[in-house]
Parts: C-alpha cells; sequence; structure tokens
C-alpha cells in the first residue's frame, strides 16, 4: 500500500504545533538559552529522492551533538578499525558528559557518541593538522553530504561552549592523563566545540545524512563515503548509543537509528528507506527533543519504518 508522507509529514507538524508540554530548552550553553521553544520542523528524503517538510524545517539550529555522526565517519576514513583502541562500541549507561566510567576503564570512552568519545575522535581529526584545517574539514565534509556550500559553523554557539565547557575539559585532561588524547587538550577541545556548533536546518540535516541511509554511497556521485559494512555499524550505533541513557527507550518507540544533539535536532536513519531531519529545541530529562521524539514515532507507527517491523 501506498504511504501519503507528505500527510503523514503535514499532520504530524500539526499535531506537533498544538501540543503544551515542549521540554526545556539546554540553558547551559548560552546560544541555546534563547532559542524560542514554541518551534518544530520536520524533512523527511526518501532513497528515491522525494522530499517531504512541514513546520519550520528550513529555520537553522546548532546541530550539537549529531555533529558526531559526522565526525566518526571521518575519523573512520582516516584511521580504520584501529580507531576502535581508543573508543569503545558500548552503551554508557550514563549521562553524555559523565565522566564515572573513565577512571575504570582505563580513560577508554564506551562509544563515540558520548561527549568522552567524541573528543578522543575529534582528537584522531585534529592529528596532523592545526585546529582551523581539522575544523574546515569537518564543515567540507558535512558541506559535501548535504550537497550545500551554504552550511556555516555559529562562532557565537562556539565560544560559549568554550567559556561554559569545564565538565568537557575535566573529560578531556582526564583521558589525556590517560594517553588517550595526543594533542594539546585546548586544541582538540576547539575542534570538538566548533564541530558541535555546525548550523543546519532540517532538510540540510536530512541529506547530510542521506549516505547512512544508502549503504554509505553518496546519493548523487555514487561513490562510497564509506564502505556497505561501516556504514551498518555507523548506524548500528546510532541505534545502542544514539541517545544516551535514553536509547533503548528510542529503539524501542521508534526502532530507528539516531542521533540526537542538545540544540533539539535529532538525524534519523532508515537504511535503505529514508533520511530524516526532526527539531524541536525543547528536551525532555534525558536530553534529547522531546517533541522531535515524539514525532519520530508517529511516524514510525504511520509508516511501519521501525528496524523492527517484519519485511
Amino acid at each position: 500500500m501506498a504511504i501519503d508522507l507528505d500527510a503523514i509529514v503535514a499532520d504530524i507538524a500539526a499535531d506537533m504545533a498544538a501540543r503544551d508540554d515542549r521540554g526545556k530548552v539546554a540553558d547551559y550553553i548560552p546560544g541555546l538559552a534563547r532559542i524560542d521553544p514554541n518551534q518544530f520542523g520536520l524533512a523527511v528524503i526518501t532513497a528515491e529522492g522525494s522530499v517531504h517538510a512541514a513546520g519550520d524545517a528550513d529555520t537553522l539550529f546548532s546541530i550539537q551533538s549529531i555533529s558526531k555522526v559526522f565526525a566518526l565517519t571521518m575519523a573512520l576514513g582516516r584511521v580504520g578499525d584501529a580507531l576502535w583502541r581508543r573508543v569503545g562500541r558500548e552503551p554508557s549507561g550514563t549521562a553524555f558528559n559523565s565522566i564515572v566510567q573513565l577512571e575504570a576503564e582505563h580513560g577508554i570512552p564506551r562509544n563515540p557518541f558520548i561527549n568522552a568519545g567524541a573528543i578522543v575522535v575529534s582528537d584522531v581529526i585534529l592529528a596532523g593538522h592545526q585546529p582551523r584545517e581539522a575544523i574546515g574539514e569537518i564543515l567540507r565534509f558535512v558541506r559535501e553530504m548535504a550537497g550545500d556550500d551554504s552550511i556555516v559553523i555559529d562562532n557565537d554557539v562556539a565560544h560559549g561552549e568554550q567559556d561554559t565547557g569545564f565538565r568537557n575539559a575535566a573529560l578531556a585532561n582526564y583521558m589525556r592523563a590517560f594517553g588517550n588524547l595526543t594533542n594539546p587538550v585546548e586544541q582538540t577541545l576547539g575542534v570538538y566545540f566548533h564541530q558541535c556548533a555546525l548550523a543546519m536546518n532540517c532538510m540540510q540535516l536530512a541529506r547530510a545524512g542521506r549516505y547512512l541511509m544508502l549503504g554509505g554511497k553518496h546519493p548523487e556521485t555514487g561513490y562510497n563515503v564509506v564502505q556497505p559494512w561501516r556504514a551498518r555499524r555507523i548506524n548500528a550505533l546510532m541505534m545502542l548509543c544514539g541517545h544516551y541513557d535514553g536509547s533503548g527507550e528510542f529503539a524501542a518507540k521508534v526502532g530507528m537509528p539516531g542521533k540526537s544533539g542538545v540544540g533539539g535536532g535529532i538525524l534519523a536513519v532508515v537504511p535503505g528507506t529514508a533520511s530524516i531531519g526532526v527539531w524541536s529545541p525543547g528536551l525532555n530529562a534525558r536530553g534529547n527533543s522531546k517533541l522531535g521524539s515524539k514525532a519520530l514515532e508517529f511516524l514510525a507507527d504511520a509508516t511501519g519504518w521501525s528496524v523492527f517491523n517484519p519485511r
């Protein structure tokens, strides 16, 4: 039976617009504290190339930890499976900025999507480069995946994170003490903060995620951004770890690989079928977009796109 995605997306946006309980914006980052929570955007791009969007799908927002997906892709392209000697592939069961496990596990973060793991990934990207060059490489990669050279880094957000990122500095220094960072801490953190400050909208985000929908292939050029087996691993990590200690609930209710950010965005992937960008800035208690998560649950129910559904 054919799915009317335009109607589904429009209905979801209308439902989200009518909701009063929208969560709480991330007020510990100055650039995010000022965002109007009464916004919602959704964009769906299918493997066939059709585009379906509603709400504030063209409004820019700070993608924050969603950037970790693109940084991980780049790091795997640079050092391959050697990355897994420095970063694990298991759910953490703790908050995204927790330091609890690092001492017991000798400075090896549980996975590349918690902050500690993403800082190690930034260290890998920085190796052999100046911070400005590494930041430029990340920006070029995201622009290439989205097919959009207008994507920029919000420097105000990046500087705000540098000014308030004491916990991230603690994580980085702790890992440096165990020998798991090779570059100066302040340089690695600079790369990390700037990557998190990428400003995108739902449409750009859905476009940027298409290679993970297509088994690692760039949708326009056909070349392998990553090998198919590596794209599967990235999607698996998104499913297991993409929503921190809310990942299990997201998998059960939505059933799509996804990566959230405290800016209120979520990138979700339905392998072989769709790439989805959703945004609503209010967060739930786990630090994930409250309405974004609910919208993806509705989308999965309406389309049958949960990867756990029989095919």
